[in-house]
């Protein structure tokens, strides 16, 4: 039996309220109320076109798109024309991935409605996922174009300048963006990452802070900020910005992951360690958490551990290009130097424009003596942005010279690049291009400009960093062995390259007093800064069991370690002269007045090298690639006598041996 028209119309008028009711909730934000109702509505109604769009934009927004791309369609049948209905379904096929659809339903809004600005800007973020990023740049112009007044459209406009690099145009548009919307904390912390991709990193912190002043409890703005004060080196403050992420989203992986970074820079390794895993744990197949507690075992010498985890980021990451050179890294410390070569090359075959991986890879070669591919792949340090003598490369016009143009008649200007050890090893080919016929300039750093301001061959000394003279060509220091072809039994002759000022050594003997045993140099660390520092360097208290008692000391660094301060004050026997020296010439006057320098890997040790003095160098495991493997001497330095560790972090024996030889010294 039919229902009768009074009873239809009592229907529709209760459909009606019911309708209104849950509008009423659905503005105010209460989603619950306004689904129960739009619910007893289609079980009065089955077919309610309202009910059933109004309930697809409910599960849109409470993010059950499934549901939403259900009820959307089910209305759509109804009304095929409605154009929000098409909106709706393509965000919610957007934020399950079904971007093909997706577009599909911006177009077909498009097609009811040329003018509907919204569906162009969605159709903008579903092409900007698709990676189709000019298709979305027209698509977002589209949009403004329509509505010029469109906040989101900018900010998302400048989204995608940034993916395409185009970032001055990106800041740009996040500018219109938030003077359109002043209180727009999406597009004041777009704005940021902008600015942190430029490098402009006080820029960025400004930026976040203002989208969290907006909207405090924004946890990717913290992160965002976190990773903007790690690269300030602020580093107990990105702890905390990435704490706050993680108070506000407890499962954030990410941030737990680059709070391990953080870590890993303050060499808390332990903590570090704990935070990769809990970013593990909630992601577990999350490579790049692998991959940075790789770079934390790896630290700590735990290599065993960090190959599993390099090994477990590329399982799940095939291509993975940094975790093949970092493993490679760990099988070269551990000496298994085929692996590592097969994993430099896997890298580079996934990524053949990594400059990182080539230098890794050349740092392999050299050490094994494999000169001529070693120094080719060197020449990549120049594209290396991760090691900070080379981001801050000084550019130059002038061609660079690698051996092929005749330098006859031309000027030339050679360079230091790196560290001082690295200038007095290689400051030994100057002569050689004189020889060629040209006028030589050199750029030294100022501690050693007065050491080797009488180079053979030299027409003009600057300092690094001043002013430079006119020159035809350039070349850096340690591309001179490139441009001569050094191989092993070519490698140019180190002594009388450097002599010492005899001013400085009288002045240095009288300081020291009447010799009256054997008199020994004594350098046991280096610089704290240098990537392998901990690899390289001892504690007096290490070395001073080994010392006999019946020797002078005399300590040749400049620079001593807070602990080792106190203890050095205990042992007179130690000559210490700390800042009276002033430059290297006194460093080497103190070498000449020794009878044997003993050295771990410094620029101490090539000074005494190039001087000719009787040097022990006390080596790691896996040392520096200019001492080579499985040799006790130096074809770099004739009077260099090197003391390996046969096993990793195995001090003792070397000290041992070095200690039976100086007692053998003694008599």
């Amino acid at each position: 039996m039919l229902p009768s028209p009074q009873r239809l119309a009592q229907q529709d008028n209760l459909v009606a309220l019911l309708i209104q009711q849950g509008l009423d909730f659905h503005k105010q934000g209460n989603f619950e109320e306004a689904q129960a109702i739009y619910e007893q509505v289609l079980a009065i109604q089955d077919h309610h076109f309202d009910a059933l769009q109004l309930l697809g934009a409910i599960f849109t927004q409470t993010k059950q798109f499934i549901k939403a791309v259900e009820f959307i369609n089910k209305a759509l049948q109804i009304n095929p024309d409605f154009v929000s209905c098409h909106l709706n379904c393509g965000i919610a096929l957007q934020s399950l991935g079904r971007f093909d659809e997706a577009l599909n339903s911006y177009d077909q809004a498009i097609n009811f409605k040329p003018d509907y600005a919204e569906a162009y800007s969605n159709r903008g973020n579903t092409l900007k996922e698709l990676k189709r990023f000019n298709e979305a740049l027209l698509s977002y112009g589209k949009a403004i174009s329509l509505k010029p007044d469109y906040a989101e459209a900018y900010s998302n406009l400048g989204v995608t300048l940034q993916a395409l690099e185009h970032f001055e145009e990106a800041l740009v548009s996040y500018d219109q963006a938030i003077s359109l919307k002043p209180d727009y904390a999406e597009a004041h912390s777009n704005r940021g990452n902008t600015l942190k991709a430029l490098e402009r990193f006080d820029e960025a912190l400004a930026s976040y802070d203002s989208a969290i002043d907006i909207k405090p409890n924004y946890t990717v703005a913290y992160y965002n900020r976190g990773l903007a004060l790690q690269e300030l080196e602020r580093f107990d403050e990105a702890l905390v910005s990435y704490d706050q992420a993680i108070s506000l989203e407890s499962d954030y992986a990410e941030a737990y992951s680059d709070r391990g970074n953080t870590l890993q820079k303050l060499k808390r390794f332990d903590e570090a360690l704990v935070s990769y895993d809990k970013a593990i744990s909630l992601k577990p197949d999350y490579a790049q958490a692998f991959y940075n507690r790789g770079t934390s075992l790896q630290e700590i010498q735990h290599y065993d551990e960090a190959l599993a985890s390099y090994d477990k980021s590329i399982s799940l990451k095939p291509d993975y290009a940094e975790a093949y050179s970092n493993r490679g890294n760990v099988l070269k410390e551990m000496g298994h130097f085929d692996g590592a070569l097969a994993s430099y090359y896997k890298g580079i075959s996934i990524k053949p424009d990594s400059a990182e991986i080539h230098w890794n890879l050349s740092l392999c070669h050299l050490l094994l003596g494999n000169f001529q591919d070693g120094w080719q792949g060197y020449e990549w340090r120049w594209k290396n942005e991760k090691i900070a003598p080379f981001k801050n490369k000084r550019g130059f016009t002038e061609p660079l010279w690698l051996g092929e143009q005749p330098l006859i008649g031309k000027t030339i200007f050679l360079h230091a690049e790196q560290g001082l050890g690295d200038t007095i090893q290689f400051c030994r080919y100057v002569p050689l291009v004189a020889q060629l016929g040209a006028k030589v300039i050199v750029a030294w750093q100022a501690p050693l400009v007065n050491l080797l301001k009488n180079l053979e061959g030299v027409s003009q000394v600057i300092t690094v960093g001043d002013t430079l003279p006119v020159f035809d060509y350039q070349c850096p220091l340690m591309s001179l062995p490139l441009a001569f072809k050094t191989e092993l039994d070519s490698i140019p002759l180190a002594p009388q390259c450097i002599t010492s000022d005899m001013g400085k050594v009288a002045k240095w003997e009288a300081k020291l007093g009447k010799k009256t045993k054997l008199r020994v140099g004594l350098v046991w660390s280096g610089s704290t800064i240098h990537k392998n520092d901990h690899n390289r360097s001892l504690t007096l208290s290490q070395l001073l069991p080994y010392l006999p008692p019946q020797i002078d000391y005399v300590c040749l660094q400049k620079e001593l370690r807070v602990v080792d301060q106190a203890l050095l004050e205990q042992h007179p026997e130690i000559q210490y002269f700390g800042d009276a020296l002033e430059d290297f010439t006194d460093t080497a006057a103190l070498c000449e007045l020794v009878d044997v320098v003993i050295s771990v890997d410094t620029s101490v040790a090539h000074l005494a090298g190039m001087l000719g003095k009787p040097t022990w160098v006390l080596l790691s495991f896996s040392p520096d690639w200019r001492w080579l493997l499985d040799r006790d001497d130096s074809p770099w330095y004739p009077s260099v006598k090197l003391y390996r560790q046969t096993e990793i972090n195995d001090w003792d024996s070397v000290l041992k041996r070095t200690k039976a030889d100086l007692e053998k010294m003694v008599g």
